[in-house]
């Protein structure tokens, strides 16, 4: 393990036509020699390489960045819609929302937690909101879908807890579970609420399985299902959206609720999430403009990582484990790579020029940690062209030593999580770009 490890960190990355040395230079400077950028040529970590000839190009005749804009922007959405997410729906008038509970002396009166019922075609979908109790001016907030339920965040007993559906890892098939209390904070030391609050940021958060059931079959059983019955259909077509679209769905529709929260500065929301949320965080970041920002923590195959290095987890294996996650089309490429008209990097590109952060994780090496990198890496050449510092850095930084500029990374040490550190890297990063101001907390006994 060290000895591949070790590959990875002496990994190097080639850039065509000298980008970095040109990134000071004038708009015409930039726009020509990023026109001759066709990729990167990876090494290590057991990883294909990735030659200059076979990663697509993400800026494919577009000199400028109207172009861009205009035309090669949406050529890319257009492809990872039809081959691999999916096509969703657009916003919806089918969406209701009604806050249900406002506490305003949580966590000891270092904040004010809502819970608010929002409805996506009907289907319930409970959605947790932490602010900071001090706050003088409206926040920046995180937007975020959670894994075990709103409860088990904190051990706080007034968090509403429900049924939901939880899968079997060894069948992956599903079943509903009856609210069980003992889970209340079990995601705790995944959530450092207090530090988030403290550095002037709200939180939002919601569970996935409210949006859709992560099983084969868990579409059934929520939007996707809703919203294909309401369109009087009975089976998804090969390019309608995946549960990763749905999740996405997701966190705009949030959104959407948020932007009536007057507590809230909904101009500086962040798409954020951890895994295979971490790809839901990058696909909505693409889809919806309005988040601002957005960070995929440990987001693999189908998030940062490039897909051609086939590396960790590939495209077969993530398809025939989870083959409701993408669209039908998707899984044409199973074993073929190669084929796809598209690679990660130009998924990230779909961001620019917004920040984002990957973050990656040492011992994650399903995740493919070089391979994210580079992911975020090949996305440079679109924020250049915007006139946006990208990641600054050619090679793959130490353990533990964040990079960048407008495009974030760091690769921490441990394993496939998301933990304090991660959070006080996206954190610095927020601050950077948003300039949230600290909230002073009153010292105080915890409410639970």
């Amino acid at each position: 393990m060290q000895g591949k490890y070790q590959m990875m960190r002496q990994a190097r990355i080639v850039l065509v036509a000298g980008v970095i040395s040109i990134a000071a230079g004038t708009q015409g400077e930039v726009s020509g020699a990023l026109t001759g950028l066709v990729g990167v040529v990876t090494q290590g970590q057991g990883g294909e390489k990735v030659s200059a000839n076979s990663l697509p190009n993400v800026l494919e005749n577009c000199p400028d960045a109207a172009t861009w804009r205009n035309q090669r922007r949406g050529e890319l959405l257009n492809l990872f819609q039809s081959r691999m997410y999916g096509r969703s729906p657009g916003a919806s008038t089918n969406f209701q929302f009604e806050v249900t509970d406002v506490d305003t002396n949580a966590l000891g009166g270092k904040a004010i937690r809502k819970q608010v019922l929002l409805r996506m075609f009907g289907v319930p979908v409970h959605l947790l909101v932490y602010l900071p109790a001090h706050a003088t001016n409206p926040v920046p907030v995180f937007v975020i879908e959670n894994f075990g339920g709103n409860h088990s965040l904190e051990p706080d007993p007034r968090i509403k807890i429900y049924e939901r559906w939880t899968v079997d890892r060894k069948t992956l098939t599903g079943k509903i579970s009856g609210p069980d209390e003992s889970t209340r904070g079990k995601a705790s030391k995944d959530w450092p609420l207090e530090m988030i609050l403290s550095r002037g940021y709200a939180v939002a958060t919601m569970p996935r399985e409210d949006i859709e059931p992560d099983f084969a079959d868990g579409w059934i059983h929520g939007i996707r299902g809703a919203w294909l019955k309401q369109s009087g259909r009975t089976t998804l077509a090969p390019d309608d959206w995946g549960a990763i679209g749905a999740w996405a769905f997701g966190l705009s529709r949030a959104l959407d609720y948020l932007e009536t929260d007057s507590s809230i500065d909904a101009k500086r929301a962040i798409a954020i999430g951890h895994s295979r949320l971490g790809k839901t965080a990058l696909w909505a970041g693409a889809l919806d403009e309005r988040f601002a920002m957005v960070i995929a923590n440990n987001s693999g195959e189908g998030g940062a990582a490039l897909a051609r290095r086939r590396s960790g987890e590939t495209t077969a294996l993530i398809n025939k484990t989870f083959p409701h996650w993408f669209c039908a089309n998707f899984k044409q490429y199973n074993d073929r790579e190669d084929k796809l008209p598209f690679d990660q990097h130009e998924l990230i590109a779909l961001i620019a020029p917004r920040p984002v952060y990957v973050g990656s994780a040492k011992d994650d090496l399903w995740a493919d940690p070089l391979g994210e990198f580079l992911g975020a890496k090949g996305a440079e050449p679109v924020y250049l062209l915007l006139g946006k510092p990208g990641l600054g850095v050619d090679k793959m930084p130490a353990e533990n030593h964040p990079v960048g500029e407008t495009i974030g990374y760091h690769i921490r040490s441990g394993g496939h999580s998301i933990t304090p550190y991660d959070w006080k890297q996206y954190l610095n990063f927020a601050d950077r770009h948003f300039k949230a101001s600290p909230v002073n907390q009153v010292a105080s006994s915890p409410s639970h």
